[in-house]
């Protein structure tokens, strides 16, 4: 059987093994704790519903609520930051620059961290952290103090997205994947709309307790991340291994196939390797496909970072006020969480990443081609919004895809690790770049900054033809090669470079 038919196959859809091997090829007993379990009475579909309500709501909510803090400093400009700590364009994009520098340098650390570590210590905890420095950021006197606090905003944020990405792949199979990327990430989205509504109301606050609106939008989102923070601490679920939401035999069918799912088309199955080594780390960072996928992230975050901190401004240049603004942001990123699980659920149906990724990021490039041309005309602000709102709705479905695409292809829990949060931190410095592509100077055609995304995303698409074509050459290799030709124990300390390994198209 051909990879490429095989990956098509969703797992939903299979007969559950009446039984669980007591012991892998090498003899070495499987998963002690549950080996031999009887499952032939799990249901599939109601396992993972029940993970499902237990896991995504939460997760998405934390998401929510960084994406939320992390871009509330451009409602918080458009209410009057930089006028009140008399800070020029350069400066105000210094301040978004640099959150960026710390935000990719913690991330691998952090991710290994989690492994470690509970993930329901974890994660909460650096909520609290990085819910204070927020809530501090809305007493700072001047350029300096607030530069200094989206550092460590950057610090105390590196782990919460490649973490929670990461998090996912602990429970979900391959297949399964990105609908709950998805799911989660659709909370970017809505964080996008919930920040205009939120600092819309919050603004009103303007003089109260004398601050400025502006303040009182870092104060009360910083609180609330805090407050549910500390509910995370027991809502929180760490490993499949030790859920007390799932009976021993379900608990036993999901860590048995999270085990197997990269073997299984290979008519071989071998383990992936659940111990950690230094040397996983290492093959992490010297991974083509994370340096090639690296461009394709780029493609996309490039766009997506420099949407979510100037959109409002984009819009208020184009002649609306603040508060219409805030508001005109709103549906534009409902409809992107709805296209955003809509399309994980067809890629996660059959079997593929790279189409879907591909035709979403062609979405982005019209888009801003409509923004270019209609930026040049000028005098057409509906289209200019027109074109955003396309933008905009190709983002966020194609960034859950291409962090799903490259996860599904990492195999060894620690590769996955550190490979993720690699592809994911070096990824965000893109986030950087784009800080500076929409200058003060260029208002309000913003034609450079449309013109620099529209650059990365055609890159972007090379890399995704790139990774396909590459991904496939790989696997029809493998196809070729006979069975047994290595041990079991070399194919699983070998991961995702192992014979009997076949990478996700």
């Amino acid at each position: 059987m051909s990879s490429e038919k095989s990956s098509a196959s969703h797992p939903d859809d299979s007969p559950v093994a009446a039984r669980l091997p007591a012991t892998d090829e090498k003899g070495v007993v499987v998963d002690a704790e549950f080996a031999g379990a009887d499952i032939s009475g799990v249901d599939p579909k109601k396992v993972l519903l029940k993970m499902d309500l237990r896991l995504i709501p939460m997760l998405a909510l934390l998401y929510l609520l960084s994406f939320l803090d992390r871009g509330n400093i451009g409602n918080a400009r458009i209410e009057g930051l930089t006028e009140t700590l008399n800070m020029t364009g350069p400066q105000y994009n210094w301040t978004l620059t640099v959150f960026f520098f710390t935000y990719c340098a913690f991330e691998v650390p952090s991710n290994l961290l989690l492994k470690r570590l509970r993930p329901s210590i974890w994660l909460p905890s650096i909520m609290v952290a990085w819910g204070t420095v927020m809530t501090l950021m809305g007493i700072v006197q001047d350029f300096k103090g607030l530069l200094i606090a989206r550092l460590f905003l950057g610090v105390t944020e590196a782990g919460l997205y490649p973490g929670v990405a990461y998090y996912i792949t602990m429970w979900y199979c391959r297949s399964e994947a990105q609908f709950r990327q998805a799911m989660f990430f659709s909370a970017a989205s809505v964080a996008g709309a919930f920040s205009g509504l939120l600092a819309y109301a919050i603004a009103k606050m303007d003089g109260v307790g004398g601050y400025e609106g502006w303040r009182w939008i870092f104060i009360l989102e910083g609180i609330l991340t805090v407050v549910v923070a500390i509910i995370a601490y027991f809502t929180i679920y760490d490993f499949p291994e030790t859920a007390e939401f799932l009976t021993e035999p379900e608990r036993a069918w999901v860590v048995h196939r999270l085990r197997y799912q990269g073997s299984k088309d290979s008519g071989q199955m071998v383990a992936e390797s659940e111990h950690f080594k230094w040397k996983y780390v290492r093959e992490a960072f010297t991974d083509w496909q994370i340096y090639l996928g690296l461009w394709m992230y780029w493609g996309i975050v490039c766009p997506l970072y420099g949407t979510s901190l100037f959109l409002p401004s984009i819009i208020r240049e184009l002649g609306y006020t603040s508060s219409t603004a805030q508001l005109l942001t709103v549906p534009i990123y409902i409809t992107a969480a709805i296209l955003a699980v809509a399309v994980a659920w067809f890629s996660d149906r059959s079997g593929q990443r790279s189409p879907y990724v591909f035709a979403c990021m062609c979405a982005i490039g019209v888009g801003f081609i409509i923004c270019i041309s209609a930026s040049a005309h000028g005098g057409v602000p509906g289209v200019v919004y027109a074109g955003i709102f396309i933008a905009v709705c190709g983002i966020y479905p194609a960034f859950p895809g291409n962090v799903t695409w490259i996860s599904n292809n990492l195999a060894g829990s620690y590769k996955r690790s550190a490979g993720m949060a690699i592809h994911i931190g070096l990824g965000n410095l893109a986030g950087a770049m784009a800080s500076n592509f929409y200058r003060e100077a260029d208002s309000p055609q913003y034609i450079l900054g449309h013109s620099l995304e529209l650059g990365f995303l055609a890159v972007g698409l090379c890399a995704v033809v790139g990774l396909r074509w590459n991904y496939r050459r790989i696997n029809r290799k493998r196809d070729q090669m006979p069975l047994g030709e290595f041990s079991d124990a070399e194919n699983s300390e070998k991961g995702d470079r192992a014979s009997t390994y076949r990478y996700v198209l």
